[in-house]
């Protein structure tokens, strides 16, 4: 397959400004959905061959948030893509200036494995909305999946305007040759700096939405059994393979054990297995094999017990953890909860800038103090106070990283605005010119000038 020839039929298609109409995005849109809710049943069929993922989950952590980003666009998308008059300044009057959306050009959406639906549908959603052409390279590591996806895409839609190409390194890193006039990645912080690097060659824009060690801090004043109730929920959903689920917990040293019993019995209510549909597989060896290693059992307060032949690892807490231990090295992703305790505000907030910027950070307390500190002087991405995962469902909220957690946000318009570059234009009339800007120049118009421009 030439990668190039795709490319440059695409970029034709798109010269044709067949794009910029908003009638035929919104088709487009319309079309997609179509297509997804008339194949849901292959989609939940091909996501449990991967990972034994329940249908109820897929559709709640999945398709549902697909299906509200293409209908949010379709209620919006004529908004967004509106001329946007602003003000002008007195230099320019009488003048106007104004802003015009416009897209981007070809993309490329590289998709990622852990929700393998949603981080690759739902930035190409995003560049349909903005008048892209979209190549999507989905994970290979769900084989399924990405195969669903390459049926449903290429099967239904002009390869010109949105086609799916399958494969592993070797084809990423052939597209990663091409020129693209902006390229999406969600994934981990050591490939994005493969395709930060790759698309510095062609100064090629990128959004990297990458992860970290999100951390959830949880002060005295909590309710504690409805903390541990949402972080048990946010840290296993899809057994804890979620970009950013809680990665350790960091809690006030007087209610340390109050909290691990509360854990403790959210996770056994929860009975957390495949066979109930609320849990999934670690989706390959050498992710049970990473995971498994990071376990130390002298630390294990529950679970800690691993089925490599199910390739499953169960829900597990270790306690007495330092900042010093292997588990804090790296992010997890996986089914571990690292506990540490903490005295002081100060010593959270100094140990978490230790790490690099994590993707996420939750807050659980009653202190507005206390939250305010941790909001203002933590860098991170984004999060929610007393709660955990659920901002990434807020339409109205940007979601991204920042430093090593990653570059730009989407979702909403924020997806819109990923994909678009915004025109900054200034229009004058002919009929009036003041010439204090021309020469001669002289102390009267320096003068003026500084009346006028300040």
């Amino acid at each position: 397959m030439n990668y190039q020839d795709i490319v440059n039929q695409q970029r034709q298609f798109f010269n044709s400004n067949a794009t910029k109409d908003v009638s035929f995005r919104i088709k487009q849109l319309k079309h997609l959905k179509k297509i997804i809710q008339n194949n849901e049943e292959l989609l939940y069929s091909s996501i449990y061959a991967d990972f034994k993922k329940s249908s109820f989950e897929t559709y709640v952590t999945e398709l549902s948030i697909i299906y509200h980003d293409i209908d949010l666009a379709l209620v919006k998308i004529k908004k967004w893509a509106k001329k946007r008059k602003v003000s002008t300044g007195l230099a320019n009057l009488p003048g106007k200036s104004y802003i015009i959306p416009e897209p981007y050009g070809t993309v490329l959406v590289i998709g990622a494995w852990n929700y393998p639906y949603q981080l690759s549908l739902c930035p190409a959603i995003a560049a349909i909305a903005a008048g892209c052409t979209i190549i999507l390279k989905p994970s290979e590591i769900p084989s399924h999946t990405s195969s669903a996806l390459t049926q449903l895409i290429n099967q239904n839609f002009d390869p010109l305007f949105f086609r799916v190409v399958e494969g592993g390194v070797t084809e990423t890193s052939n597209l990663l040759k091409i020129k693209f006039d902006k390229i999406f990645f969600t994934g981990s912080p050591s490939i994005g700096k493969i395709i930060y690097q790759a698309a510095a060659k062609h100064l090629t824009p990128v959004t990297l939405e990458l992860g970290g060690k999100s951390p959830a801090i949880i002060t005295k004043d909590v309710n504690i059994e409805m903390t541990a109730k949402r972080l048990v929920w946010a840290k296993f959903l899809n057994a804890g393979q979620t970009c950013i689920a809680p990665d350790y917990v960091m809690v006030e040293s007087c209610i340390e054990d109050q909290l691990l019993t509360a854990i403790k019995n959210h996770v056994i209510k929860a009975d957390y297995d495949v066979n109930h549909h609320n849990y999934t597989q670690i989706i390959n060896t050498k992710n049970f094999d990473r995971l498994y290693n990071l376990i130390d059992q002298d630390k294990v307060y529950l679970g800690g017990n691993g089925n490599l032949k199910e390739r499953t690892i169960s829900p597990t807490i270790l306690k007495d953890i330092t900042f010093s231990d292997t588990i804090m090295q790296e992010e997890i992703f996986g089914p571990i909860l690292p506990i540490l305790s903490f005295d002081t505000i100060e010593e959270v907030i100094s140990n978490i800038k230790t790490l690099p910027k994590p993707l996420s950070c939750y807050v659980f307390t009653r202190n507005k103090s206390v939250k305010n500190k941790i909001l203002n002087e933590i860098s991170f991405g984004g999060g929610a106070v007393n709660d955990a995962v659920m901002h990434f469902t807020e339409q109205s909220l940007p979601f991204g990283g920042v430093g090593n957690s990653g570059i730009g946000s989407y979702h909403g318009k924020y997806g819109f605005e990923a994909f678009s570059h915004y025109k900054g234009i200034l229009q004058k009339p002919f009929w009036v010119e003041l010439n204090l800007k021309y020469a001669p120049y002289t102390q009267k118009k320096l003068k003026w000038l500084k009346r006028i421009i300040g």
